[in-house]
Order: C-alpha cells, then sequence, then structure tokens
C-alpha cells in the first residue's frame, strides 16, 4: 500500500510488479474499493513504513536510481492492516464455514 503518488517509471518496472512495489494501492484509493463493494468501519494500520534504505539492497542491479528517486517514494510504501465490516454479515457467514463441514 502507498502513501501518496508513486513515480511513473516505478509503476511500469515488471521486477517491480513481482515484488509487489508496482503494483501497491494508494491508501486513499484502497479505501474508496472497499467502501465501493460495501464495507464500512474501514481502518488502516500501518505495521511498517518503508524508507529508501530499506529498498536498496532488494532495487540494487535493476536499474533503478534510488538516490534520484530517494525523496519521491521515501516512507510512501507501507505494510498495514486493513480492516472493514461489511454490514448485514455475522463472522459465521463471513467465514462461509461451521464445525460439521470443515476439514473431513
Amino acid at each position: 500500500m502507498t502513501r501518496g503518488d508513486v513515480p511513473e517509471a516505478l509503476r511500469r518496472d515488471m521486477l517491480l510488479w513481482v515484488g509487489c512495489i508496482a503494483g501497491a494501492l494508494d491508501e486513499e484509493e484502497y479505501r474508496r474499493k472497499l467502501a465501493a463493494a460495501g464495507f464500512d468501519s474501514i481502518g488502516v494500520e500501518p505495521t511498517r513504513v518503508y524508507r529508501v534504505e530499506d529498498a536498496r539492497e532488494f532495487l540494487t542491479g535493476m536499474g533503478v536510481d534510488l538516490d534520484a528517486i530517494g525523496p519521491a517514494v521515501d516512507g510512501r510504501f507501507m505494510s498495514a492492516f486493513v480492516r472493514a465490516r461489511k454490514p448485514g454479515l455475522t463472522a459465521k457467514t463471513v467465514v462461509g464455514l461451521d464445525a460439521s463441514s470443515c476439514c473431513a
């Protein structure tokens, strides 16, 4: 997930798609998609915000100039817990299983 814009060059890089960087959704876009799917009480709890130095080893040798793009991406990528509620569904409905049908 991202917070803010990410340079277009990163979005187009196939190797970064494999590493879940180029295709990461912006936090607000993610919230809008959940709301459009009928979820409410949407919460995003960042578990880690990635800095440029976190990516340096991973991106070395991939043709990405981290020194050039660093200021534009530093602190923009994150891992997060996303919680949302779909009105009218119970925990049993969400899971879709009960003890008699699971793990036969």
